[in-house]
């Protein structure tokens, strides 16, 4: 982790010798220092880093350097930042004198913090020397003397991996693998001649090797492949050695004697030897445990193609790797699920009461335990161990679930979960750790929102610029390169197949959190921490409910984020942010917060402020100082203007400001169709070239607004509420300019009509088009829109069909049309919607048919019906095979009974899709009817 923070200390000073070097009137030579010296600590840090972890004795007063050294380079991130805000708070002036004067003002205020920079530069100096000086002890390995991917340490340590338990697991101990294990067996003993390759993935924990060994060792499998090889190749293999091991296992199962010579041949040698040995053999190999794309990218080549059923697994936790081995039809991914619940509950009770029954008075805590596992054999399997040797009693095991996070670092029965969890953290990428690490900031259980957690790496600086490449899209790789590598789980992915909300195992977020803490990366706050005297770069209050934890945030005034996830306390007290200067995230979300105070505006380098979801209506006029600032999210608070000096803030990238107001005429769902309402803005916006998010802004202030939106040319997103009819050729013009405008929202003026047909050059990446006002006709630019996956018209009041346009878009996922259309039929000829997968049709009272024709809507999933009194039973419904729901909303009585599967006329239309609801509303509120 001491690698992390002297990256990003030579990347801050990297800005400065760049950006701003300007501020570095005289200590020019001195920065260049830092970074050279840095630049030399961080060749051999991630092999420091890597020793520091291990638990072995040499690694003691390693340790201790390590941790110095990152509270040094913590202290240097420090000393520049305070150092760029004094430069860049002092005023300007013109003319001889006061150029004169303001010269030697600035270089009297400001040798204090250069000299402590130059002593601290001192300081590393002399640390670089001991290290140089010890390294032979150490035995430090340069990151260029390295293997790529590789680790320093290549000693085996197999007797004390966890892992290898896995081989050695009894039958009788094994829950729920019998339908996995089944379908990889298949895989193994039937099929096709050609070779076939099987990779099982999942997160480490889940039982992948013990399901391979299962397989492997089956009596089916063994009977069919004499000649077959285990070989583990974990994340530091040596492609000699697996070659080696590979040959050495075949023969032996062959019962034939081992070449000679053969610990003397290179790569080259072993490989045409292997490949020729199993030329005239059906064979299998398991190979366990892979980390690098690399492994499987030579050894396929080795594995000869002699159409005698040859069978290869592979168990890695790399969603990549595990995708990679997808060259023919004969190749196939196994994603190894998390036990069911009523598995996870046998397998516990196996371990904690050896196979009893649990007590009645444990019943309640074991579950919650249990559920804290979320099916993950490894920990269910050591948590229900640790929990046998303790005594049946409730409170003993409360204390226990209570502070599982310390139990996990010191109780030896869960050793096996930190080691194989840990192994996923420590092969990322020093870029990825950071990242990965911010999720201890969240609380437990939370899903957080993909979008926010990418606005907030790139305003902690943790996303590596590319050229032609926005942050956020590179922060979205890191983000998908943590979900491959099994470390973050998907908890929410829309029907367009954006991933909207993502999460971490509970047990992997205590050992994140404990590691966070250690390092000082951050810090969780609550009432148990009143005692807390440590220092943190990040803090997060999830359970402040006294002062004391006030006073811990104000002790630590280097503060770089603060996330307000309970801040009744701060509330009490009052907030001042003149001690936090250093402060770049400020997280307010859902609070009750009501105002701010005028001296937010003392953040100057402030990224990220987020009042979403508080009661704050206006924004203090200081909020024009923070020059720094990339994103502001207002989202449902009631904020309705911003101040004049927003313009300002030429870094702003991202405004969110927008809430909805419920009209109870239309009835979406079992809840009401919103309106959206978003925030004025005067002019100066067009100024603003940073943009990528405007959503909502208020076409009210006319059309000079609608004219500055088109100097936004790097907008992906884009919302305009109250747009005027009139307006609409000129919002045409703007939105021409917005080439890489992916998410377009319209709200006309009062339900009014929108004039939208002369975009001259609509944004190709269009993928998201929502407009609500009426249209005399679809624009003529809609069906050039080749990326769309999502169409959403409201009240759109069209005299036509529109389906003959809309079913032509190649790409589209999602269509919603509320009031769209004033005719009696909707029809979805032959070769319509080739890829929609959800229809929601809503307020379409003048609609009695839909006629669906055979091979249109082909992979449609969902259907959904609003008030459409007139409409008979769509027969067409019948052809679409691959309905898995349809919802029926505010239909007639007779409607819904005419599908009943008892006597129901149409019951044979809807028979084959599993669930079919009809919701209405009566006295009580909503009814759902299910019909099955």
């Amino acid at each position: 982790m001491a690698e992390i923070a002297v990256t990003v200390v030579i990347d801050r000073l990297l800005s400065l010798l760049t950006e701003e070097a300007r501020l570095l009137r005289g200590v020019h030579a001195e920065v260049e220092d830092i970074k050279r010296e840095l630049l030399f600590i961080q060749a051999f840090l991630k092999d420091a880093d890597a020793k520091a972890e291990k638990g072995d004795t040499i690694s003691h007063g390693l340790k201790a350097w390590v941790q110095e050294l990152r509270e040094t380079a913590y202290s240097i991130e420090d000393l520049v930042d305070e150092y760029i805000h004094h430069f860049a708070n002092r005023p300007r002036r013109s003319g001889v004198i006061f150029d004169f004067l303001s010269k030697v003002s600035c270089l009297i205020v400001n040798l204090k913090p250069r000299l402590e920079i130059v002593s601290k530069v001192k300081d590393l100096k002399l640390k670089v020397g001991n290290l140089h000086e010890e390294s032979s002890r150490y035995g430090f390995i340069s990151s260029f003397e390295q293997e790529s991917g590789g680790s320093s340490d290549t000693i085996n340590v197999q007797w004390r991996d966890p892992r290898v338990k896995a081989l050695f697991i009894e039958e009788a101990e094994i829950v729920g693998i019998e339908s996995p294990k089944g379908e990889l067996i298949n895989w193994l003993v039937e099929g096709a001649a050609e070779l076939t390759v099987i990779s099982v993935v999942g997160m480490g924990g889940l039982g992948k090797t013990t399901l391979a060994k299962k397989v492997y060792d089956n009596k089916k499998v063994v009977e069919r492949f004499v000649c077959r090889a285990w070989i583990t190749v974990s994340q530091s293999f040596k492609m000699e050695m697996v070659l080696h091991n590979m040959i050495k296992k075949f023969y032996e199962a062959m019962k034939e004697p081992i070449p000679e010579g053969m610990d003397a041949m290179d790569v080259i040698s072993l490989s045409g030897l292997l490949k020729k040995y199993l030329e005239d053999k059906r064979y299998a190999i398991v190979f366990d445990d892979v980390w690098r794309l690399e492994f499987w990218g030579f050894i396929k080549y080795v594995l000869p193609e002699n159409k005698r059923g040859g069978r290869v697994v592979i168990t890695t936790r790399n969603v990549e790797v595990g995708c990679a081995i997808r060259e023919s039809r004969f190749h196939h991914v196994h994603n190894l699920q998390p036990l069911s619940p009523e598995s996870s509950w046998e397998l516990f009770c196996k371990k904690a009461f050896q196979g009893s029954c649990c007590p009645s008075e444990l019943k309640k805590i074991s579950i919650d335990i249990v559920n804290r596992c979320a099916g993950l054999p490894l920990a269910i399997v050591a948590i229900g161990g640790a929990l046998s040797t303790k005594q049946k009693n409730e409170l003993e095991w409360q204390k226990f679930n209570d502070n599982l996070g310390s139990q996990l670092e010191t109780n030896p029965h869960l050793e096996s979960i930190t080691k194989i969890l840990s192994l996923s953290y420590n092969d990322l990428p020093h870029f990825l750790k950071p990242c990965f690490l911010y999720f201890a900031l969240f609380p437990e259980d939370n899903s957080i929102n993909c979008a926010k957690l990418v606005r907030l790496w790139v305003a902690e600086g943790f996303v590596k610029g590319e050229k032609g490449v926005p942050l956020e899209q590179r922060a979205e790789e890191y983000l998908n390169e943590l979900i491959h590598r099994s470390l973050v789980q998907l908890s929410e992915v829309d029907r367009r197949g954006t991933t909207k909300r993502c999460k971490v195992h509970d047990l992997m977020r205590e050992i994140i959190l404990k590691k966070a803490e250690e390092l000082s990366f951050c810090h969780v706050l609550g009432d148990e921490d009143s005692s807390f005297n440590g220092k943190f770069r990040r803090g997060s209050v999830q359970k402040g409910t006294n002062t004391i934890v006030v006073e811990t945030i104000h002790r630590n005034a280097q503060i770089r984020s603060l996330f307000l996830f309970d801040i009744d306390a701060m509330l009490r007290t009052g907030i001042s942010f003149t001690n936090f200067k250093l402060l770049k995230v400020l997280n307010f979300e859902d609070a009750p917060l009501y105002s701010v105070p005028e001296d937010l505006g003392n953040l100057f380098h402030l990224r990220y402020l987020s009042l979403r979801g508080t009661k704050v209506k206006i924004l203090p006029k200081s909020i024009g100082k923070l020059q720094n600032l990339q994103t502001l999210d207002l989202k449902h608070s009631p904020v309705d203007a911003l101040p004049v000096e927003i313009t300002k803030l030429k870094k702003l990238r991202h405004i969110l400001a927008y809430s909805y107001q419920l009209d109870p005429e239309v009835v979406l769902c079992g809840g009401y169709w919103q309106y959206a309402r978003g925030v004025h803005i005067g002019e100066g916006i067009g100024s603003m070239l940073d943009l990528q998010k405007l959503c909502y802004v208020e076409a009210n202030n006319g059309r000079g607004l609608i004219d500055e939106l088109g100097n936004l040319r790097q907008l992906r997103r884009l919302g305009i509420v109250n747009l005027m009819e009139e307006d609409g050729p000129s919002m045409c013009a703007s939105i021409s300019n917005m080439k890489y405008l992916e998410s377009l929202v319209i709200f006309s003026k009062d339900d009014g009509f929108l004039n939208l047909q002369t975009i001259s050059d609509p944004p190709r990446y269009l993928r998201s088009l929502t407009l609500q006002g009426g249209l005399s006709r679809l624009p003529d630019w809609l069906p050039i829109l080749r990326s769309l996956v999502c169409v959403v018209l409201f009240n759109s009041r069209l005299s036509y069909d529109p389906m003959d346009v809309l079913q032509a878009l190649p790409n589209l996922l999602e269509l919603v049309l509320s009031n769209a259309y004033g005719g009696e039929c909707f029809c979805f000829t032959e070769l319509g919607f080739q890829k929609l997968k959800v229809l929601r049709l809503y307020n379409m009272k003048g609609v009695k048919t839909l006629k669906i024709h055979e091979g249109a809507l082909p992979v449609l999933e969902r259907l959904e019906i609003q008030p459409s009194p007139q409409m008979e039973v769509p027969s067409g419904i019948r052809l679409l095979k691959t309905l898995t729901m349809i919802d029926f909303f505010g239909m007639p009585i007779e409607f819904a009974r005419s599908m009943l599967p008892q006597d129901g006329q149409n019951y044979h239309i809807v028979e084959h899709v599993p669930n079919v609801f009809f919701h209405g509303i009566d006295a009580n509120g909503e009814t759902v009817l299910s019909l099955r």
